[in-house]
């Protein structure tokens, strides 16, 4: 039963329409915890991918979405859920469609049948956390993959943030070609770096926020008996500190003036070398005390799986809905008491889990609490008892 005190949907119906390696499936289930079982490759984490799609970005695996498309079929595909709310059911859509053999495929969404903005607009009805097996070296990978996974967490509660950094990143990149081209032009290099100022701290201050957040989420839940160890958190950045000790107005003129100061030197570098594209995020193993990166393989696990249950926490406890959390494959490398203790955990955050699993002893003691499916090419079914 979930202790959660928001509000909680279950997706009921699942369809895809030439994704992946799926030409058609229509897949119910019923519970909150969802176990999909299979040979490495039959398509688990294609099931998980879909429904990733229904936050903004690229999804789970960050591909184009043209190559999600199954090979061998018309170029487009959809992905479509039916969500079962407190508030009734609503189905959401989104995919790639081609009008015509002419026409260059284009991305649709749709909410209840009509036409949606953009995938931001699923925010209003789902929020969605996961956890791949390429995070495992998030610890000790370069500093651009903290970033990513960092702004993943602003993302699920913040539906624009995602915006705001590609935003961003143009700009950059037009400052950029400015300096390796036109290095004199000061007129549009201060209108560039007006532009590029404005975002840049935008982004920083809702990275921090959430920071902030998710750390004091975690002192406050802090429980020195649970198998996933709690983290500390910090940014480390030229920008994240002016971000934190003055008001946004005054580190927009400050960073404009970095910018103004550094262009001789960032032209040299072919790249802007202060800003937020240069942010680290610093995880330390709390109850050591050191950092993740120092602490053993199997620490640094189950350091990354409750860093991402606290997420799931903050995501609800900020948007008011509870999360759906995709998990793949993140039950094969944890022992008994910290796989029963992780089951045990996502029944109480009150969001639909969904997770994938090569042997089905990983979740035989699920049997009776969750949907058992069984995953062969290009079909997803339900496991007999």
């Amino acid at each position: 039963m979930s202790s959660a005190p928001f509000a909680t949907s279950l997706i009921t119906h699942l369809m895809l329409q030439d994704f992946r390696t799926y030409a058609s499936l229509d897949l119910a289930v019923s519970r909150p915890l969802v176990a999909l079982v299979g040979e490495n490759g039959a398509g688990k984490t294609n099931v998980l991918e879909a429904i990733s799609l229904f936050m903004p970005g690229r999804g789970l695996r960050r591909a184009e979405l043209p190559d999600m498309a199954r090979q061998g079929g018309p170029g487009s595909f959809a992905v479509s859920v039916t969500l079962d709310t407190p508030y009734g059911e609503h189905r959401l859509g989104t995919g790639l469609e081609r009008p015509n053999e002419d026409s260059r495929v284009s991305r649709i969404c749709r909410i209840d049948g009509m036409p949606a903005s953009s995938p931001a607009a699923f925010a209003e009805h789902l929020r969605i956390v996961w956890l791949t097996p390429d995070l495992d070296a998030l610890f000790r990978g370069p500093a651009g993959d903290r970033r990513r996974f960092l702004d993943r967490f602003v993302l699920a509660v913040d539906a624009e943030h995602g915006a705001r950094v590609n935003a961003l990143e143009r700009a950059l990149r037009s400052r950029n070609r400015v300096l390796e081209d036109n290095p004199d032009d000061r007129l549009w290099l201060d209108a560039l770096e007006r532009e590029v100022a404005e975002l840049a701290i935008a982004v920083a201050a809702a990275r921090r926020e959430t920071v902030e957040r998710l750390a004091a989420l975690i002192l406050a839940t802090r429980d020195d008996s649970s198998p996933f160890p709690f983290a500390t958190l910090t940014l480390e950045g030229e920008i994240d500190a002016l971000v934190a000790h003055q008001p946004a107005v005054d580190a927009e003129d400050r960073y404009r003036a970095i910018l103004r100061d550094s262009r001789a030197r960032d032209r040299a570098a072919g790249r802007t070398l202060i800003g937020p594209q240069a942010t680290d995020l610093l995880v330390r193993h709390g109850p050591k005390d050191i950092p993740a990166n120092m602490a053993s393989t199997g620490e640094q696990k189950a350091l990354l799986i409750g860093l991402v249950l606290a997420h799931a926490r903050l995501v609800g406890s900020m948007s008011g809905i509870a999360p759906f959390i995709l998990l793949d494959e993140v039950a094969a490398h944890l022992d008994p008491k910290r796989r029963a203790g992780l089951f045990e955990t996502l029944e109480t955050l009150g969001g639909q889990v969904w997770m994938t699993g090569a042997d089905p002893g990983l979740f035989a003691e699920l049997e009776g609490r969750a949907d058992l499916l069984q995953v062969v090419p290009g079909n997803v079914h339900h496991q007999s008892p």
